[in-house]
């Protein structure tokens, strides 16, 4: 997604020319004040998830659909938001969208152990993914739908290869979960979004994102 902001960065340069100060921008008058969201390429989702006195993970994908995000838009106005193709006014998903997404091992400032020096790091493994369970929704406001009648299109466990090999039998074995579903949307509008959820054994959510538009 790209925000058109063309005005305001050209109205920010012409302040720093001139020597004035730049601290904040005047908003744009009521009547011409919109913003536009390109969704070129589909939804992205990306998210930290973590598992209780475990490893710390990343969820990253998209959505897509075969030419339906090409050139469509979000425009948000005083008014009100619409989706747009061109001059077509669009409401709702496509028949059917693909979610497809990888899960690797991701250590930042935002992981518990990191944050903690909890020892020594641990990684994601066959077994511990495999205990998770995976939910998908439909989100409307606070109401949660869960999705049915998915179709798993691919699934892949791959090993990640050390960037120094010869180091490969000192590391401990690390993979990458691949996934990519097809997911029924007929009717289901725009302004809904796809929540991905995984959860622990113990019911604990250990990620979470929302495709949303």
């Amino acid at each position: 997604m790209r925000f058109s902001g063309h005005r305001i960065l050209c109205f920010a340069l012409a302040m720093l020319l001139a020597g004035l100060p730049c601290f904040s921008l005047p908003r744009p008058s009521p009547e011409k004040e919109k913003v536009v969201w390109n969704y070129d390429g589909g939804i992205l989702l990306n998210t930290n998830g973590t598992i209780a006195n475990g490893p710390c993970f990343r969820i990253s994908g998209r959505v897509t659909a075969p030419s339906f995000f090409d050139e469509l838009k979000r425009i948000d106005t005083k008014d009100g938001t619409i989706y747009r193709r061109g001059t077509e006014t669009v409401t709702n998903f496509p028949d059917q969208i693909i979610l497809a997404f990888i899960v690797y091992d991701h250590y930042d400032q935002t992981c518990p152990r990191q944050i903690l020096d909890a020892g020594p790091r641990v990684f994601l493994t066959r077994a511990l993914m495999s205990s998770m369970h995976l939910d998908l929704y439909w989100k409307r406001g606070i109401d949660m739908r869960p999705v049915g009648g998915i179709t798993t299109k691919y699934f892949s466990v791959d090993p990640v290869v050390p960037v120094r090999v010869s180091s490969a039998a000192e590391l401990p074995e690390r993979f990458r979960w691949s996934y990519e579903f097809l997911i029924p949307s007929a009717g289901v509008p725009l302004t809904d979004s796809l929540v991905l959820i995984f959860r622990t054994p113990d019911n604990r959510i250990a990620a979470r994102v929302a495709a949303r538009m």
